[in-house]
C-alpha cells in the first residue's frame, strides 16, 4: 500500500505546513490550518507579519499551495480564511 494513503489527509496537511513554518517564522509570520472541505479546499489563516505582507499571497500559491499539493495530491486548492 502506498505510504502516503496510510497517513490520514489532515496528518499530511500539517506534515506540508511544518516544512513551511521556519520560513514564514523566520520573516514574523506563521499559518494555521482551519479545515479541510469535502470539495478538497484546505483553508488556512496566516498570523503575524504574514497577515499584512504584500507577498503573502505568493507565499500562499507558490510555497504553501505547492507544498500541501505535494503531500496531498487529493487537494485541489489552498485558501485565506479570515
Amino acid at each position: 500500500m502506498d505510504q502516503k494513503a496510510e497517513i490520514s489527509l489532515i496528518e499530511r496537511v500539517n506534515q506540508a505546513l511544518e516544512f513551511c513554518r521556519p520560513y514564514l517564522k523566520a520573516d514574523g509570520g506563521d499559518v494555521d490550518l482551519v479545515r479541510i472541505t469535502e470539495a478538497g479546499i484546505v483553508e488556512l489563516r496566516f498570523n503575524g507579519r504574514c497577515v499584512d505582507c504584500p507577498m503573502s499571497m505568493m507565499t500562499l500559491r507558490a510555497g504553501i499551495e505547492r507544498t500541501v499539493m505535494h503531500y496531498a495530491p487529493e487537494i485541489k486548492r489552498v485558501e485565506l480564511v479570515t
